[in-house]
Formats: C-alpha cells, sequence, structure tokens
C-alpha cells in the first residue's frame, strides 16, 4: 500500500449468504401425532349425550321448547325448606316418643314450611293459586312434562323461573332428580328475600313471556354445512369478478 493512502473502511452490514437447505422432494416429513382422542370408543351414553346436543343445536326448536334454554341463576333461598329426611323424620318421631314416655305430655309439632316436589304437586298447587314460587328444571325429557307450566303459571299469576340441572333440583328434595318444585310458604325472617327473589324472576320470565316466545330456537349449522355454503359463496364470487362488463 502507497504511503498516505488509506484502506477504506468495511461495509457497515456484511450479508452472509445462508445456504439453501435442499429438500429432497421423495422424502416427505410426516411427524407423528400421538393424540389418539378421535380412535377412542367412547362408552354409549357419552355417545348419546354428544348426539343429543348436537341435534337440539341444528333442529328448528319452537319457542314453547326453545324458553328453556333462558336459565336463572343460582339461588340459596331453597336450601332452607328442603323437606326432611327418613333419618331426620325417625328422629323427629323417637325425641317426640321419649317426651311422651317420661310424661311430659304429647304435642304436635307444626309442620315447617317446605319444598313441594313433582309435576302433579306442582300443577295442582299453581291451579289453586297456593304456590308463590315455581322452579322448572331446563332439560327434563320428555319435554311435554313441563312445557306447559310456564303459560299455565302466567296465566294464574304465579311466578315461575327455568334453572340448569334436574339433579340440581332433585338434590333440594333428596332424590336423585326432580322436574320442577314449588314454593308454598317461607318463614317471617325469609319474606324479604323472597320478595326480592320473586321481583326479579317476575322481570326476567313473566313480564317477558310475549318477547320470550317470539323467539325460535336451534337451527345452527354444522361444521360440513357451513364449510360447503362457504365454498359455494367463493366459487359464486370468483364467477362474478371473471364475467365480464
Amino acid at each position: 500500500i502507497p504511503k498516505g493512502k488509506k484502506v477504506a473502511p468495511a461495509p457497515a452490514v456484511v450479508k452472509k449468504q445462508e445456504a439453501k437447505k435442499v429438500v429432497s422432494p421423495l422424502f416427505e416429513k410426516r411427524p407423528k401425532n400421538f393424540d389418539l382422542t378421535r380412535f377412542i370408543k367412547w362408552p354409549r351414553y357419552i355417545r348419546l349425550r354428544r348426539q343429543r346436543a348436537i341435534l337440539y343445536k341444528q333442529l328448528k326448536a319452537p319457542p314453547a321448547i326453545n324458553q328453556f334454554t333462558q336459565a336463572f341463576g343460582r339461588q340459596t333461598l331453597a336450601h332452607k325448606y328442603r323437606p326432611e329426611t327418613k333419618q331426620e323424620k325417625k328422629q323427629r318421631l323417637l325425641a317426640r316418643a321419649e317426651k311422651k314416655a317420661a310424661g311430659k305430655g304429647d304435642v304436635p309439632t307444626k309442620r315447617p314450611p317446605v319444598l313441594r316436589a313433582g309435576v302433579n304437586t306442582v300443577t295442582t298447587l299453581v291451579e289453586n293459586k297456593t304456590a308463590q314460587l315455581v322452579v322448572i328444571a331446563h332439560h327434563v325429557g320428555p319435554s311435554e312434562l313441563v312445557v306447559f307450566l310456564p303459560a299455565l303459571s302466567r296465566k294464574m299469576g304465579v311466578p315461575y323461573c327455568i334453572i340448569k340441572g334436574k339433579t340440581r333440583l332433585g338434590r333440594l328434595v333428596h332424590r336423585k332428580t326432580c322436574a320442577t318444585v314449588a314454593c308454598t310458604q317461607v318463614n317471617s325472617e325469609d319474606k324479604g328475600a323472597l320478595a326480592k327473589l320473586v321481583e326479579a324472576i317476575r322481570t326476567n320470565y313473566n313480564n317477558r313471556y310475549n318477547e320470550i316466545h317470539c323467539h325460535w330456537g336451534g337451527n345452527v349449522l354444522g361444521p360440513k354445512s357451513v364449510a360447503r355454503i362457504a365454498e359455494l359463496e367463493k366459487a359464486k364470487a370468483k364467477e362474478l369478478a371473471t364475467k365480464p362488463g
């Protein structure tokens, strides 16, 4: 290098040329999928439950049946008025018999206010206008058992609500399942809580009866139908785009 001449500085960014990896088209990479969920043979009751859920979504449901999809939130007031179990009744009668044997006199106990369960019992209470509140399960089968109760309750001026789970109602009355329960009377200390609950239920169900009965349910397309419709729409759009003028 001649004296007095400077070497040009190196460029700020030197791009390294990466060698492209040549992939043979003869050998395709097929990563293993260890998720075997779709190969599992599910029990029959699970398959039926899933098929029933798909049918409920895809079949068109009239408003009288669709109203059972609008469920009310959980309230714990009813837990205080559960009927006594067989063991509790046995203990109560035993204590009463011991008092009678001790010569303290037999004083019959007044029947406490409890929930009344069963479709026939609740229907009679609603017809007689003695029920203060009616609670209906949302997935009773067949639906003909309870489909008339909302209309009957509204006609008789009895507040009604729909909650999710006939097993939850069954727990209240010491059964496996229960379609409907009714509350006829409560203790004086719970009358305020019941009045607030009834007011909220009337606003959500009784007063909105005509509005609820305008809406049909179901009629939801499955993934195959949605994909087919999207494919047809795409073909139509492509045809319109290529059409001259």
